[in-house]
């Protein structure tokens, strides 16, 4: 399920088949969020991968173009509230989003609530983006989400 939220938001709601605990150590855990983070065409190398999970913690990386790897896009967060296994919240400071000159600010709330049957509603809240980017965004989520859950039914 996908909706626009307020304000240029965007907002993903999806169930993944594992726990909670599952779900948000693929977000924290550096050598697992390089195997399954990016949208179709980018990769996250894990030398550029850095979690530190606690607030005023943060989590840097780097999409690299898979075709062109000197297309970059450096992400760096700071995460300002963090519950284990439960809620990461904070802003992003994201370069290389088309249409935007520099870094672009985005504030970025992520909830794992735990389903029945062993499984995990993930909800992001991201913005704010322009119509195009956040198109462009949930469509990234999508195709990541579709690499975390290969990455989850290995994990279990």
């Amino acid at each position: 399920m996908m909706a626009n939220a307020d304000k240029g938001e965007i907002l993903i709601a999806r169930v993944f088949d594992a726990p909670p605990e599952l779900v948000y150590r693929a977000f924290v855990d550096p050598d697992q969020f390089c195997q399954w983070f990016g949208p179709d065409g980018f990769s996250v190398p894990f030398e550029s991968v850095q979690i530190d999970a606690r607030p005023g913690g943060f989590l840097r990386f780097v999409l690299v173009s898979d075709d062109d790897p000197g297309v970059r896009s450096p992400v760096n967060a700071t995460l300002t509230e963090v519950v284990e296994n439960q809620l990461l919240v904070g802003h992003e400071d994201v370069e290389g989003i088309p249409g935007t000159a520099g870094p672009h600010r985005l504030h970025l709330r992520l909830e794992f609530q735990d389903e029945p049957g062993g499984r995990t509603l993930l909800e992001v809240r991201q913005g704010p983006f322009a119509e195009q980017t956040a198109h462009d965004a949930k469509d990234g989520w999508a195709s990541s989400f579709t690499q975390l859950d290969a990455l989850l039914q290995r994990s279990r």
